[in-house]
């Protein structure tokens, strides 16, 4: 990617801004009244600009591939919304909207219309939005744009925390901030009269039901399961040791050989499943009572989606491609292909369905005596694998360039990580 932080940071502010005037005029014509539709005080939708900058980083190769550009703008785009969906439904146990009332939707947070619209958005976004949007950044003085830039990411970061605040009712633990952000409101407020000529009350009259307290702990927990921190952190370590040794078994199966899958240098552990776990758990398990073909198709499309920005951000950040699927029918650009789609449907069955619930019962068992003991000493091991394996893989692609160590830790990977090493931990590492 070309793009430079300022010209994400830009692109991001910029979609945030335009979607919360395109969310409010609409908003504001269906209801005919004003409608502030951002979870944010301020004029930002940020889900849009965090979906835009995804856009830019990860559609960025189908740019001239206009059909690719739309299917792929689309997928991603509706898996944010279903994420961003559940994942406020965590916060509040409540829906912050609801197409179940329209053709074709799904779980009641995405719907096909939409779909189809966020496709033709990101087309547009990533072919010629980002050009017009750099473009005038790029006309200011350079000191100007970037005092902008940081000025916004301020405000951006005040706003965040005080809505978040708003919606947790903890107004009075910073009432400093609180007053920032309705100061900040309140602009927004004059901001948005010039467009509908109404002000109302943001998130209350937006989502009425999230001012609504209710006691849903109970909701939290069914026959015992939990999906807290310790719990999803074991269960991350549990799916990327077991990723790694179904890969490596099917590698032997299909290629006859054996070959190191791992994501990390310590170890038989492959972050991408762990991950995967990780999410599909948090987002799935309160469904686990809903038909296979739900759990199996939310697999599928998450799944897909998922596989495709960790190829491309690992081909960002690394310089290398640790799989390609260019031989195989029904791929998209070599990252992901409609099999392995589907086997990804059919794990999620799987997990949710029959392992999940036995795998947590054991970890509550063996963690119950020395739970906060052995969940931080596995967490002070990842967390130093993982720091060690990106520095490893890093100075394993500056080596490429035949660039000397000249910092202590490019050294250190030189002496224990060398090239040799590191071709047997990824052997399917390729170079671009």
């Amino acid at each position: 990617m070309d793009h430079t932080f300022y010209d994400v940071a830009v692109l991001f502010f910029a979609y945030s801004f335009l979607a919360w005037i395109a969310e409010t005029a609409v908003a504001t014509v269906r209801l005919k009244d004003f409608r502030n539709r951002g979870f944010a005080s301020g004029p930002f939708c940020f889900i849009y600009g965090f979906t835009g900058v995804l856009l830019t980083v990860f559609l960025q190769e189908l740019k001239y591939d206009a059909l690719f550009l739309f299917l792929g703008s689309m997928v991603v785009a509706t898996a944010v919304e279903w994420f961003a969906g559940k994942m406020l439904e965590q916060m509040k146990r409540k829906k912050w909207w609801d197409y179940a009332g329209k053709r074709w939707n799904f779980d009641g947070y995405i719907c096909l219309q939409y779909s189809v619209l966020w496709g033709v958005l990101g087309l547009l976004a990533v072919r010629y939005g980002n050009g017009v949007i750099l473009g005038i950044y790029h006309s200011m003085p350079a000191v100007v744009g970037k005092a902008l830039i940081w000025g916004l990411m301020a405000v951006g970061i005040i706003d965040f925390m005080g809505s978040f605040m708003s919606v947790y009712h903890i107004e009075e633990k910073l009432p400093r901030l609180l007053g920032w952000n309705h100061s900040l409101q309140r602009w927004t407020f004059r901001l948005a009269m010039n467009i509908s000529g109404h002000i109302e009350k943001r998130i209350g009259r937006s989502y009425p039901s999230i001012l609504v307290e209710r006691d849903d702990s109970k909701d939290h927990e069914k026959n015992g399961e939990k999906c807290g921190f310790v719990q999803v952190f074991w269960l991350f370590v549990i799916g990327a040791f077991a990723g790694d040794i179904v890969e490596t078994l099917f590698c032997r199966i299909t290629s006859g050989v054996w070959m190191s899958r791992s994501s990390l240098v310590w170890g038989d552990f492959s972050v991408v499943w762990g991950l995967a776990i990780a999410l599909v758990t948090v987002l799935l398990y309160k469904d686990r009572d809903k038909q296979e073909q739900y759990i199996f198709w939310v697999g599928v499309f998450l799944g897909g989606a998922y596989e495709y920005i960790c190829s491309v951000f690992t081909e960002i950040v690394f310089g290398k491609v640790f799989w390609d699927y260019s031989a195989m029918p029904f791929n998209l650009g070599g990252r992901i292909n409609l099999l392995y789609c589907f086997f990804w449907g059919i794990a999620a069955v799987v997990w949710i369905k029959g392992l999940y619930p036995r795998v947590v019962h054991v970890i509550d068992a063996v963690l119950r005596r020395t739970r906060w003991v052995l969940t931080s000493a596995l967490m002070v091991f990842m967390i130093l694998n993982i720091c060690v394996s990106v520095l490893a893989l890093v100075r394993y692609d500056t080596r490429a360039d035949k660039k000397a160590a000249v910092h202590g830790w490019e050294r250190l990977m030189d002496a224990h990580f060398d090239d040799a090493r590191m071709e047997r931990i990824y052997p399917n590492a390729v170079r671009q």
